[in-house]
């Protein structure tokens, strides 16, 4: 019985080693942009966009269309780099070794 003690004692220390790593990641931020860097889009890693700045050379009205797919494309890119933070952090905490039962 006493490796039932450690394994939640094990599982309470990921718990809150996971609710740690969440509240890093909601304060890292990712800057990501596209067009050469005519759309740069600052995102959170829990999710949200802080800023998207274009640069207004890259402002013509007749491409809005272009415009538009190079704000998505920096939006994508954010949210990919903020998975791979998110995936790095969880492996961190995932690493944790758990007590062997002898069994």
């Amino acid at each position: 019985m006493a490796s039932i003690g450690k394994l939640m004692k094990q599982a309470a220390k990921m718990q809150r080693q996971m609710q740690e790593a969440q509240a890093q990641l909601a304060e890292q931020t990712v800057e990501a942009s596209s067009g050469g860097g005519a759309v740069k889009v600052v995102a959170s890693c829990d999710g949200s966009v802080k800023s998207i700045r274009i640069d207004p050379d890259a402002v013509d009205s007749d491409e809005i269309t272009m415009l538009e797919d190079l704000v998505a494309a920096a939006f994508r890119d954010g949210l990919r780099r903020c998975g791979n933070a998110q995936a790095a952090a969880m492996a961190r905490v995932g690493s944790i070794a758990l007590p062997d039962d002898g069994g």
